[in-house]
């Protein structure tokens, strides 16, 4: 996995070691522990059972099994991001029936949900990508789950936005009426520079702006990234010649009821990135399953 740094792999650890625990209970698999010996080793296989799926968390059904039992063995020819076309065998496991039948169902979710996520950016990301258009993900992501749903956009051909509130300023609507409330930052220009003022220059400063008034306002302040929240595609195309006549530097990113159907459409009116949160919020997890032959 593509990880920020040492930290995030022992995020990853202790998160497999939560979802062991979540499945597992205080007393294990009680069917599996009344039924087979330990000494019973079996070979067995992951299916995945859908077309058309780019393969995502391969490294943590891995380590879900070698977290049980690293006696479990696991071979596999594909790797993430690999796109399967037809139902296919992704990998081969031989170990300890006991650890294997433990481990089946939370190496199952995680594939399922990680490949899901990255099927469906890749649906995205592709019709974007011939305007040279940037899919970005949002933080509408599973409690818990932001890193390797992070990771599956990536995996899927999109970016990532922000990791948390903490990797840049991004000033939305609640800010900006929070502002007007006490009157004391009216206008976004005043409202960006304050921001600027008190994040340094090494912060990138995005502002949301639902009118082409506001974008107008915004590019005379000068923020990195200005986001087109729920923009018609005219207003987008008005605002790539308002952004390219005043400051080219700046990025516009388009957000707002991105669809399928609709997303070459905004990639098409020039604007930079186009944020998509259901991404995360709403992929249908592809389907899997563990059989021993």
């Amino acid at each position: 996995m593509r990880l920020k740094n040492n930290s995030k792999n022992s995020e990853v650890t202790n998160l497999i070691k939560s979802a062991l625990n979540e499945d597992l209970g205080q007393k294990g698999d009680i069917t599996s522990g009344a039924l087979l010996d330990r000494g019973m080793f079996v070979r067995a296989q992951i299916v995945s059972k859908d077309e058309n799926v780019v393969i995502c968390g391969m490294g943590l059904a891995k380590e879900v099994f070698w977290q049980i039992d690293k006696r479990i063995k696991i071979t596999s020819s594909v790797k993430d991001g690999k796109f399967v076309k037809k139902p296919s065998v992704i990998c081969k496991l031989y170990g300890p029936a006991q650890g294997i039948l433990k481990g089946e169902r939370t190496a199952l979710n995680f594939l399922g949900r990680m490949s899901g996520i990255a099927t469906l950016t890749f649906k995205f990301s592709s019709r974007a990508k011939k305007f040279k258009v940037k899919v970005l993900d949002t933080r509408k992501t599973t409690p818990g789950l932001r890193l390797i749903e992070k990771y599956a956009v990536r995996i899927g051909g999109g970016f990532n936005h922000r990791f948390g509130l903490d990797d840049q300023a991004l000033i939305k609507d609640n800010h900006i009426k929070a502002c007007q409330q006490t009157r004391k930052y009216p206008g976004l220009d005043a409202i960006i520079r304050r921001v600027r003022k008190n994040t340094g220059c090494k912060v990138i400063v995005e502002i949301e702006v639902n009118s082409l008034s506001q974008m107008q306002q915004a590019v005379s302040a000068g923020p990195e990234i200005i986001m087109l929240d729920n923009m018609s595609l005219s207003e987008m195309r008005k605002a790539v010649k308002i952004r390219n006549s005043m400051d080219k530097s700046i990025k516009l990113e388009a957000s707002g009821n991105v669809n399928l159907d609709n997303v070459a459409r905004i990639a098409k009116t020039g604007v930079d990135f186009i944020s998509v949160g259901q991404l995360t919020h709403s992929a249908k997890s592809s389907d899997f399953s563990l059989k021993i032959f």
